[in-house]
C-alpha cells in the first residue's frame, strides 16, 4: 500500500504531460460550464437546459481533441473559433453578440491567469515548462482559477450585475455592426496574444511587468466597453431622431384631419339632420360611410404613436408603410395591442419579416378593385404567445400555399420569389416563432406567432 501511494506521489510530481492532460479531461466540462454560465448571466441570454447541456458537450470534446492532438498555441485559438461558432448555434446569437460572449469569457479567464499564474510560480518556486507537465502544479491551479471563475459568476449573479441591453444590438445599422465587430476582433486577437504571452513566458516577465499588464487589460475592457456604448447610444439616437420626424409629419397631418374635421362639424351635423328629417335612410347610411371612413383615417394616425409602438425601427416601418399604402389608395387597418419590450426575438429579423410580409401584401391589394391591408398586433396570455396577423385582399384565388415559400417562386413581375423563401427558412430554424398562413374568399392571411421563452 505504502508502495503504491509513493508511486502515485511519483506520477504526481515529476512531469508528465499524458498525465496532465488525463487529468484535466474531467476539468474541461466545468471550465466550458462556468465560462459559458458567466457571458449567460452578463449577456441575458435566455436558454433551455438542452442548449446549456449541448454547448457544454460540444465543447468539451473540442477541448480534450485540441489538447491532446493539437499543439499549444493552435488548439487555443481553435478552442475559441469553436466558442464563437458553438455560441452563435446553439443560442442563436448573431455575431456581434456572440463576439461579445467570447470576449468576455476571454477576458476574465486572461485576467485571472495574469493575477494568478505569476504569484503561483514565484511562491512554488517552480519553472513554467515544470508548472505546465506535473499535475501536481497544474491541476491545483487549474482548480484555483475554476473555482474563482465560479465566485465571480455568483457575484455577478447575485449581485444583479448591470447587464447590456442586447435589444440595442438589434436595432443597429449595418455599417455601425461591421464596425463593432471589427473592434471586437481586434480586440480578441490581443487578448489571445496576451494569454500565449503568459502561458510562455510568464517566468520572463517580471511581477511588477505581469501587474501592469493587468491594469492594461483592465483600461483596455473599460475603453472598448465605453466606446462600443457611445456608438450604440449614438446609432440608436439617430434612429429615435428619425422617428421623432416621422412622427410630426403624422401628428401635422393628424392635426390638419383634425382640424378639418372639426371646420366641417356644423356642416355634417346639418346633413345628418337633413337625411333624418326626409327620412332618408339610404342615403344617410352612404354618407355615414363617408365620415366613418375620415374618422378610421384619424384613428389609424393616432395609433402610429411611438409612445404606443415603443420601438423607433418598426415604428418607422410602420408608419412608412401606412403612408406608402394610402398614396397606392389601400385602405391600410391598424390594430396594436403589444408591448414590444417582451417579445423574445431578433427585432432586426422580426423587422425584416414584417416588411417583406406586408410589401406583399400591399402588392396583392393593390391589383384588387376593393384595396384593403389589415395588420393587428395583439398579445394572448392563454398561450403565453404574441399574434401578428397581416390580411390582404388578393386577386388569386387559386395561389397555393405551399409554393409561395420555395425558393425562386413569385407571382410578380421583376421578383426574385426570395422574400417569402428567407422568412420561412428563418422561421423554421427559430425555437419559438411560428408562421401560419390561409385563405378565404375574401382575404389572405399570414399569421406569425411569437411564444414565450420559458427559461429551464
Amino acid at each position: 500500500m505504502i508502495q503504491f501511494l509513493n508511486n502515485i506521489w511519483i506520477a504526481l510530481s515529476s512531469e508528465n504531460v499524458e498525465l496532465v492532460n488525463l487529468l484535466s479531461l474531467p476539468l474541461f466540462p466545468v471550465e466550458n460550464f462556468i465560462l459559458m454560465n458567466l457571458f449567460l448571466v452578463i449577456l441575458n441570454v435566455k436558454t433551455t437546459l438542452r442548449e446549456k447541456l449541448l454547448y457544454v458537450f460540444a465543447m468539451s470534446i473540442i477541448s480534450a481533441i485540441s489538447s491532446y492532438f493539437i499543439p499549444s498555441p493552435i488548439n487555443v485559438l481553435l478552442n475559441y473559433t469553436c466558442m464563437l461558432f458553438f455560441i452563435k448555434i446553439i443560442f442563436h446569437l448573431n455575431l456581434l453578440k456572440s463576439f461579445l460572449s467570447l470576449i468576455i469569457s476571454i477576458f476574465i479567464f486572461g485576467v485571472l491567469n495574469v493575477l494568478i499564474q505569476n504569484p503561483y510560480l514565484i511562491i512554488l518556486n517552480i519553472e513554467p515548462n515544470i508548472f505546465i507537465s506535473t499535475p501536481l502544479y497544474r491541476i491545483p491551479y487549474l482548480i484555483i482559477v475554476y473555482t474563482s471563475l465560479f465566485l465571480i459568476c455568483l457575484i455577478i449573479k447575485h449581485l444583479n450585475f448591470s447587464k447590456l441591453n442586447l435589444e440595442l444590438l438589434d436595432n443597429l445599422d449595418k455599417k455601425t455592426l461591421v464596425l463593432l465587430i471589427i473592434n471586437l476582433l481586434l480586440g480578441f486577437l490581443t487578448l489571445c496574444i496576451q494569454l500565449i504571452t503568459t502561458t510562455f513566458y510568464i517566468d520572463i516577465v517580471p511581477l511588477i511587468i505581469s501587474v501592469l499588464n493587468f491594469v492594461l487589460l483592465i483600461a483596455f475592457l473599460i475603453l472598448s466597453i465605453y466606446s462600443i456604448t457611445r456608438v450604440i447610444k449614438l446609432s440608436n439616437t439617430r434612429k429615435e431622431l428619425a422617428s421623432a420626424e416621422e412622427y410630426n409629419r403624422s401628428l401635422q397631418i393628424l392635426y390638419d384631419e383634425v382640424k378639418g374635421f372639426k371646420h366641417d362639424f356644423d356642416n355634417i351635423v346639418s346633413t345628418i339632420y337633413g337625411y333624418i328629417e326626409n327620412n332618408d335612410m339610404p342615403g344617410l347610411k352612404q354618407y355615414f360611410h363617408g365620415v366613418k371612413k375620415d374618422c378610421k383615417f384619424t384613428n389609424d394616425l393616432s395609433i402610429l404613436n411611438p409612445s404606443t409602438i415603443n420601438n423607433p425601427g418598426l415604428y418607422s416601418l410602420l408608419n412608412n408603410k401606412y403612408f406608402k399604402a394610402i398614396n397606392l389608395g389601400i385602405c391600410f387597418e391598424i390594430e396594436y395591442f403589444l408591448n414590444l419590450d417582451n417579445l423574445d426575438v431578433n427585432m432586426y429579423q422580426f423587422s425584416r419579416i414584417l416588411g417583406i410580409l406586408i410589401d406583399n401584401a400591399m402588392e396583392e391589394a393593390e391589383k384588387c378593385e376593393k384595396k384593403i391591408v389589415k395588420v393587428s398586433f395583439i398579445r394572448q396570455n392563454k398561450n403565453n404567445r404574441n399574434i401578428i396577423t397581416i390580411e390582404n385582399t388578393y386577386s388569386n384565388k387559386d395561389v397555393d400555399l405551399e409554393k409561395i415559400f420555395e425558393k425562386g417562386k413569385s407571382g410578380k413581375e421583376n421578383h426574385s420569389g426570395i422574400g417569402l423563401w428567407e422568412v420561412k427558412k428563418y422561421v423554421s430554424k427559430s425555437k419559438n416563432l411560428d408562421l401560419f398562413t390561409s385563405k378565404t374568399d375574401e382575404f389572405f392571411k399570414q399569421e406569425l406567432s411569437i411564444y414565450d421563452i420559458i427559461q429551464k
